[in-house]
C-alpha cells in the first residue's frame, strides 16, 4: 500500500474522512450495518449523541448517498434509515478498525486501565 502525495480530491484517506469526521460517524454506520434503524433507536444505540448531532450526520450521509431516509405516511410519523450499497461497502472497512484497535494495549485508549486483569 503507498501513499503518495496527491491533492486532496484524489487522497482516498482524505475522502473518507471527508465523509466519516469526527467522532460519531463511524459508529453511526456502525449501527446502520445491523440494519435499518428509527431515528430514535440510532439515538438510544449511541449513548452521549445529541439530537442535533445525529440529525446533521445523517443528513450529511443522506446528502452522500451512504444512506437513504423512507418517510412513512403514517400518524404517527415513521422515518427509517438505511445504508445504501455504498454505506454498506464501509462494513470491511469498519471490521478492519475494530480488528486493529482490539490488537492495542487498553492502556493506550485509558493510561489508568491495566492490560492484566485484576487478581
Amino acid at each position: 500500500m503507498r501513499f503518495d502525495h496527491c491533492p486532496f480530491r484524489e487522497c482516498g484517506i482524505a475522502r473518507f474522512l471527508s465523509l466519516l469526521d469526527g467522532p460519531w460517524a463511524t459508529l453511526i454506520v456502525r449501527e446502520l450495518l445491523k440494519g435499518p434503524h428509527r431515528f430514535n433507536e440510532l439515538l438510544e444505540s449511541l449513548p452521549g449523541i445529541s439530537a442535533h448531532t445525529l440529525t446533521n450526520r445523517l443528513r450529511k450521509f443522506v446528502a452522500a448517498g451512504l444512506v437513504t431516509r423512507t418517510a412513512f405516511a403514517e400518524i404517527p410519523p415513521r422515518v427509517v434509515y438505511e445504508l445504501t450499497p455504498t454505506g454498506h461497502s464501509l462494513g470491511p472497512v469498519l471490521e478492519a478498525m475494530n480488528e486493529w484497535a482490539l490488537t492495542v494495549p487498553a492502556s493506550v485508549f485509558d493510561p489508568d486501565s491495566s492490560d492484566t486483569p485484576n487478581t
